[in-house]
């Protein structure tokens, strides 16, 4: 099974982060790298039913800091890496037009 996360930005962007051969990311910290990372872009809840879930917290994050955050590939690799290891899955789809998280 391949390890990778895809971000799609828009219909002409999309982005794969490939994870085979980099260390996973304790799930601890990868949800305080996440946390951080909501809080430093100003993220706003897409859904406000009281709390943020793991995969909505992933999607604010992708949908807030665009392209220019992940052509920092050192910030890319650790955002795919928090957002695997958060979620628990080895595979993640974001698609910040659609608003959707897939495993």
């Amino acid at each position: 099974m391949r390890s990778e996360v895809v971000v799609r930005l828009d219909a002409a962007q999309e982005l794969t982060l490939p994870l085979e051969g980099i260390e996973p990311m304790p799930m601890d910290v990868a949800r305080w790298w996440l946390d951080e990372q909501f809080v430093k872009h100003e993220c706003t809840v897409l859904r406000p039913t009281g709390k943020v879930l793991i995969a909505d917290k992933v999607l604010a994050i992708a949908a807030t800091v665009g392209r220019e955050q992940f052509d920092n590939l050192a910030w890319a690799r650790d955002f795919a890496r928090a957002a695997a290891s958060a979620l628990g899955k080895p595979a993640v789809r974001i698609d910040t037009q659609a608003m959707t998280v897939a495993y």
